[in-house]
């Protein structure tokens, strides 16, 4: 049974996932036309992007007045480095969605005074990362943990290395903080594949602690989508 301000959805298969998740969001722009979206990258949202890309261009739904928060970024990269997330997140959200207004991750300060100028973030969609990363919030990571810079584990580094081929993975990066994550006022987690079994296992029903961060997600209001083979 999950604990009281945890919904857990199962969906057949990653495009079922998909769809339930771009219905989930939908419904979030149409409630409140300004929201404020922290947005993961990573291959597991993309499906859902492309799916909100869709109905965008159809005319189903405006988020022409959203604001796009950045979730993370590798240190030391330009803007046309294959490996920006920043050019990630333009590519496959901003650009195809129609997003009005962002706010990018380069300065820890001045993105934590931009999170409070919003009024704080309305909705997080996030990955989960197999040691349980949230963003590039490694383990230890608790729920106090500010947004700053931090070197990436060798389990977020091999994780990453299936993104960029024959380019080396950036050892270092920013991160929105736990701090951030925590305070948005709905967070969505998407999980899929068997491989990620386990750490949601962790996230859901094992102890809530700073070794596995996504576990600490129990305390905001969550809703997790997951396909089965993350599940059974």
């Amino acid at each position: 049974m999950m604990q009281a301000g945890v919904t857990l959805d199962i969906q057949p298969d990653s495009q079922a996932l998909a769809l339930q998740a771009a219905d989930f969001i939908a419904a979030q722009v149409r409630a409140k036309p300004t929201l404020s979206i922290l947005v993961a990258t990573g291959n597991t949202p993309m499906p859902t992007y492309t799916e909100l890309g869709r109905r965008a261009a159809r005319g189903e739904v405006d988020f022409s007045r959203v604001t796009a928060v950045q979730l993370d970024e590798y240190l030391g990269l330009s803007d046309h480095d294959p490996r920006s997330l920043w050019g990630w997140m333009e590519r496959a959200f901003i650009a195809p969605l129609g997003i009005g207004k962002t706010v990018r991750l380069t300065d820890p300060a001045a993105f934590e005074a931009d999170i409070a100028a919003l009024g704080g973030i309305d909705l997080a969609i996030l990955g989960l990362g197999p040691n349980g990363h949230l963003g590039f919030n490694e383990p230890p990571s608790p729920p106090t943990a500010p947004t700053r810079v931090l070197a990436l584990t060798p389990a977020s580094l091999e994780s990453n290395r299936a993104y960029w081929g024959e380019l080396s993975v950036p050892t270092h990066a920013i991160t929105a903080g736990m701090n951030v994550i925590l305070s948005a006022r709905a967070v969505l987690l998407l999980v899929n594949g068997a491989h990620k079994r386990d750490i949601l296992r962790r996230t859901l029903e094992g102890p809530e602690t700073p070794d596995v961060p996504s576990s600490l997600l129990r305390r905001a209001p969550l809703t997790v989508i997951a396909d089965e083979a993350a599940w059974t």
